[in-house]
């Protein structure tokens, strides 16, 4: 978390004015070498730090207390302060740290970056719902994840099953309203919904970080595996070739229209439609009566025969 010790040490220095290695060490708790290491890296960075030896020296930031701490845009500035919104899901933590920030910003941001930060409301509540409420050991995962430190994790599978497994915790994700933790395990890097976590107890291990890991690029891999997991079965269909941009507007990339296929004499458009199971997609497709016709496979096209023979001797007239 290097950024934020930077961070960290220019707040310092802007409220103290002048500060030696050792104190940055005790107020950061740190190590003075890594103090003085991250002081010669802001000023390596270009950033006015400079520091002056002999009894009374120490660091400084070069015309007084006050300087632009990010060398942000006016763009950047107000982007940055639309996390600190009333509405926003930042932390109060990082909301206050924001607020104290924009004292730092060049004062023609600061107009700016004050008015970002009322302009954007959230609502994660649907209608006619509460707003979600966070799961619990939410924020022990957090303070696990921030100081790198491995936890004896409790979790309950899907059938309630609940085991213990000591994980390397990496980083957290909120999808929607649900939240996952990425974690290295003895099996490699896996995800554990929240929700189901029943127990989490520190230990004094350091987290054992995979080479290379990005959260991003890994929740990215994680996603595709999971829709391809969830969209594991196919169902090819015949439909009306103006009906195809409704049905994309449906099914998005898990319709797939045959581009290469010869056109059919009434115009209709092969295609394949990706789902859990034939039975789910085939239930869906059912409300578009005659407009489409499912080809294959042989279950599907059983199963819509039955359902339209169940609608005819409902609603058959005079019943």
């Amino acid at each position: 978390m290097r950024a934020d010790r930077l961070v960290a040490t220019l707040l310092l220095l802007q409220a103290k004015g002048r500060v030696t290695a050792a104190e940055v060490a005790e107020e950061l708790e740190i190590s003075e070498r890594t103090a003085r290491r991250d002081l010669e890296a802001l000023s390596m960075a270009g950033i006015p730090v400079y520091s002056q030896a002999g009894r009374g020296g120490g660091w400084s930031l070069l015309g007084g207390s006050r300087t632009d701490l990010s060398g942000l845009t006016a763009a950047e500035a107000r982007t940055l302060f639309l996390v600190a919104g009333p509405g926003s899901s930042a932390t109060p933590e990082a909301k206050s740290a924001l607020r104290k920030l924009v004292q730092a910003l060049p004062e023609t941001f600061r107009a700016d970056a004050e008015a970002a930060a009322s302009a954007v409301m959230l609502d994660p509540a649907s209608w006619g719902a509460s707003p979600p409420t966070p799961p619990p050991f939410l924020d022990e995962l957090q303070r696990a994840v921030v100081d790198g430190i491995q936890v004896e994790l409790g979790y309950a599978d899907r059938q309630g099953a609940e085991t213990q497994r000591t994980i390397s915790p990496l980083g957290l994700v909120q999808k929607g309203q649900i939240w996952y933790l990425v974690a290295g395990t003895d099996k490699g890097v896996r995800t554990f919904r929240v929700w189901r976590v029943r127990s989490v107890d520190r230990t004094a291990t350091p987290v054992e970080r995979p080479a290379g890991f990005d959260l991003a690029v890994t929740w990215a891999e994680v996603v595709a595996e999971m829709d391809q997991r969830r969209m594991a079965q196919g169902v090819e269909v015949l439909a009306d070739a103006d009906l195809v941009r409704q049905l994309r507007m449906h099914w998005g990339a898990n319709l797939v229209v045959d581009e290469d296929a010869p056109p059919r004499p009434d115009g209709r458009v092969p295609a394949t439609i990706a789902g859990p199971s034939w039975e789910v997609v085939v239930d869906q497709l059912a409300g578009y009566g005659g407009a489409l016709e499912v080809l294959a496979p042989g279950e599907a096209r059983d199963r819509l025969g039955q359902l339209g023979a169940e609608l005819v001797a409902r609603y058959r007239a005079g019943s």
